[in-house]
């Protein structure tokens, strides 16, 4: 079981390169009793794609959701409120 929620959506955006981009992640539990971080990406209003990645103690799926969050804002990506369930 999961002990809190983990939710992010970053969008970035450069009207100069054409870019519009979306990435999503949340942590679940499984059936099973795993946690599964799930990842989605791609350019706003478009459906993208999708990666899950399981782990059996939920710390090493929070330290991947930090890590990647880490990643994500270093390139840019910045929080945006609404879209959350565009990309969903």
């Amino acid at each position: 079981m999961i002990a809190q929620p983990y939710h992010l959506y970053v969008e970035r955006t450069d009207a100069t390169k054409n870019m519009a981009r979306y990435y999503a992640m949340e942590i679940t539990g499984t059936l099973f009793g795993e946690a599964c971080l799930i990842r989605s990406w791609g350019r706003i209003g478009r459906r993208g794609q999708c990666m899950n990645h399981h782990f059996e103690r939920e710390e090493d799926a929070v330290n991947l959701f930090l890590t990647l969050t880490r990643q994500k804002r270093a390139k840019g990506y910045r929080p945006c409120a609404q879209g959350l369930n565009e990309a969903t």
